[in-house]
């Protein structure tokens, strides 16, 4: 690494890309089951935030992994290095004045660590959309639970892979005690007093 020079202390910072925004920058970290309601909750913060007049960017867990993490697996060591990923992508945006909106399981404590490490306390907001394993199931968007069921896929999350609800998430949502716009809206007015430009 002797050859690396960061110049970050000579490029524009974050508070003057907040500035020409107009808005603070935050990362809002979605955790939870596959089929708890992440995707659909993030889609409609981003479209509400955009109606707004706010800049987001949506970062979903399948879409990276059809992308920049397109040759990551499931094993402890690939979920790790997705996270990390994950995160170092989400950084850049927030330090670019960008509202991130991050979908992703991030199964544990030790992974979530890792993300919040990197992203920073200060712009690092942990949305723990909870829903039971079973309410999950039942509603098996994808056809994943099944298929992890009969052993075609290996190491599924709440199935063969540990889940680690988070112990304190900056806001909980429970999507199977509420309906999905109460949920939406829940979310969108926790997040507006932290994106608004003083």
């Amino acid at each position: 690494m002797e050859h690396i020079y960061p110049i970050f202390d000579t490029i524009l910072n974050q508070e003057q890309k907040e500035k020409l925004n107009r808005q603070k920058s935050l990362v809002i970290w979605m955790v939870g089951l596959s089929g708890s309601g992440k995707s659909t909750i993030a889609r409609s913060l981003e479209n509400n935030l955009y109606e707004m007049g706010y800049l987001t960017k949506l970062l979903d867990g399948d879409n990276l992994r059809s992308g920049i993490n397109n040759n990551l697996g499931f094993s402890e060591e690939d979920r790790t290095e997705n996270i990390r990923r994950a995160a170092e992508v989400s950084k850049l945006f927030a330090k670019c004045g960008v509202v991130t909106i991050c979908s992703l399981i991030s199964p544990t404590a030790a992974i979530r660590s890792i993300a919040k490490e990197i992203i920073g306390e200060d712009l690092f907001y942990e949305v723990f959309i909870n829903c039971p394993l079973e309410v999950c199931e039942q509603r098996d968007v994808k056809g994943l639970y099944a298929k992890a069921r009969k052993g075609e896929i290996k190491k599924f999350t709440g199935i063969d892979s540990p889940f680690e609800n988070p112990a304190n998430p900056s806001l909980e949502i429970r999507t199977d005690l509420h309906s999905i716009e109460a949920c939406q809206a829940q979310l969108l007015n926790n997040i507006l007093p932290r994106i608004k430009f003083q």
